[in-house]
């Protein structure tokens, strides 16, 4: 800590209080993760569920309040006596920028410190072009979602929901460098480039493992303690949620699913060769010039093409060769899908991807499936559903990434005196101290592309 951080972290400690020392640090993480999470909303509960005494809990209380992070104006509810006051998590303190990188669209948002969204934007891209040019529009979006916000706040931190396995960097409290999970990223500085432009610390999930979180936290999965989500697309890949906790595996690479043999017709492959949308796009196309498949036989007459899209709809209207097609895929999908349930056994299956949620014949062939080949206890309760959070999953999922991250008691206790983690000793070492630039300017984006959804 340098001169003038001890002297501001000592006035912040106030007069004729205890002294709060770096021992003290340990129950000053604890009682602000009791308030941001919730479970606790007084003094009184935080005493109990801290096991601390009341002039502890009042020394830490109020060194918070100097830093910003909480806040007691509110009161409670009187029970009898004088009304409490409610401890709060100050959530707006900082801002954490989103953003959901798919192969043919590009999603960003703003959410608080608790995850909650706040602003979201989406609109068409290819991942296949330069990754400059997608580092200087994600920079332009990020500079618009914030200046859309009523209360100019500072970024604390990014965080960027990718299609690829992200590797896990257990030892590594922010990402230093760009991963390779594109082949275009290999020679761009994607994540120093965010760093250095907005000073703050960088994440990076797979959109599998951020659409799992999202579903965790405020969808189907809330409240729940295990859940298996499953995404479905040219890719297949699964979330795993254990003891309330998405498990990443030793290196990022947890439910790789789309890489297990499965068999079909006496044909052996990969679950994503054989059962992903490029099987229902190839397949159809077969269906189409073979005329068993009326609906896209006519499709393919009038020029248009045959995609897995195509055949989720001629599926949906009773085309039986398309039917089929999707039935085939469900069930492949379901044999692998029952396999992990008996091996988990979840409270719920989430289903997502634009086929699982739009055809009912691959949903169906999915339940068929695993109803039939798993154990009674395990689907005595087990619910298998589609996500109804949509696109907003992967931005939601993120922002839990980064809070999370941000407020992990690793993390933390290095940056908590400072009351902001760009002020974080390893941060300042990698990225140079944090500059106190106020947010930029109006920027009037987004203004190019025909294919976006209007925030």
């Amino acid at each position: 800590m340098d001169a003038n951080a001890a002297a501001e972290s000592s006035r912040l400690r106030g007069k004729g209080r205890p002294r709060t020392s770096e021992t003290a640090i340990p129950s000053l993480i604890e009682i602000l993760n009791l308030i941001r999470t919730e479970r606790a909303s007084t003094r009184q509960e935080l005493e109990r569920e801290a096991e601390l005494g009341r002039a502890v809990v009042a020394d830490r209380l109020q060194l918070l309040s100097d830093l910003n992070l909480v806040d007691e104006s509110e009161l409670g509810h009187a029970t009898g006596g004088r009304a409490p006051r409610l401890v709060k998590f100050s959530a707006r303190r900082g801002l954490i920028l989103l953003a959901t990188l798919d192969q043919m669209s590009i999603g960003v948002g703003v959410s608080d410190l608790s995850g909650n969204l706040l602003t979201q934007h989406h609109e068409a891209a290819n991942l296949t072009a330069p990754v400059a040019q997608l580092a200087d529009r994600l920079t332009s979006l990020f500079n618009w979602c914030l200046e859309r916000q009523v209360t100019p706040t500072a970024p604390w931190g990014i965080s960027l929901s990718v299609p690829g396995t992200v590797p896990s960097g257990r030892d590594d409290a922010f990402m230093t460098t760009t991963p390779p999970v594109l082949p275009a990223w290999e020679d761009f500085p994607l994540v120093e480039t965010l760093t250095r432009q907005f000073g703050v610390p960088v994440w990076i999930r797979s959109s599998v493992e951020t659409m799992a979180m999202g579903e965790l936290h405020a969808g189907a999965g809330h409240g729940l303690r295990s859940m298996l989500f499953v995404k479905v697309g040219r890719r297949i890949g699964a979330g795993i949620v254990c003891d309330g906790q998405l498990y990443r595996g030793a290196q990022g690479a947890a439910g790789l699913i789309g890489a297990l043999p499965v068999v079909s017709d006496g044909v052996t492959g990969t679950l994503d060769v054989m059962a992903g949308s490029d099987m229902i796009e190839r397949e159809g196309r077969a269906a189409a010039e073979s005329g068993r498949s009326p609906v896209l036989a006519d499709l393919l007459r009038r020029g248009a093409e045959i995609t897995s899209i195509e055949v989720s709809q001629a599926a949906q209207i009773g085309d039986p060769a398309a039917s089929a097609i999707l039935s085939k895929s469900g069930h492949l999908i379901g044999q692998v899908v029952a396999t992990l349930a008996n091996a988990l056994n979840p409270e719920i299956i989430v289903l997502s991807g634009t086929l699982v949620q739009t055809n009912d014949n691959l949903l169906a062939g999915i339940r068929e499936t695993v109803y039939g080949a798993s154990h009674p206890l395990v689907t005595r309760d087990l619910r298998i559903i589609c996500s109804q959070m949509g696109s907003s999953a992967g931005l939601v999922g993120a922002a839990r990434v980064a809070s999370e991250a941000l407020f992990s008691p690793s993390f933390l206790k290095d940056w908590i005196l400072h009351g902001k983690p760009n002020m974080h000793p390893g941060f300042v070492a990698y990225h140079g101290p944090a500059d106190k630039a106020e947010p930029p300017p109006p920027n009037h984006l987004p203004p190019s592309d025909p294919g976006r959804i209007a925030p």
